[in-house]
């Protein structure tokens, strides 16, 4: 749910000041904490590390995330895969098949 119009969106201070103290020339990855931000137009051009609670991870921000948040954009779960025995066989058989797509065909005689 968005914050109501009258107190507008969230943007960190700190982090504004930091935008505002660079150039789009330096590409420096500005490293932050607030995921909670909402992305502003002055951020347009900028590298992010937003932190996902174990590394931080770089965003480019482009004109069309304009409005939505920093952690939108850093996954905090890594999905690993399904597992069970339909997902062992499936990956089984697959193998099976990438083998016989890279063995040569024999010569015609």
């Amino acid at each position: 749910m968005s914050r109501s119009l009258r107190k507008g969106p969230f943007v960190d201070q700190k982090l504004l000041e930091k935008v505002l103290g660079q150039r789009k020339e330096d590409k420096v990855i500005i490293k932050t904490w607030s995921r909670h931000s909402t992305i502003s137009p002055e951020m347009v051009g900028f590298t992010f590390g937003v932190h996902n609670g174990k590394e931080f991870t770089p965003v480019y921000i482009a004109e069309d995330m304009v409005g939505h948040k920093l952690g939108e954009f850093s996954p905090t779960t890594k999905f690993h895969r399904h597992g069970g025995k339909m997902q062992r066989d499936i990956e089984a058989g697959s193998g099976v098949k990438d083998v016989a797509k890279v063995a040569p065909a024999k010569p015609a005689k």
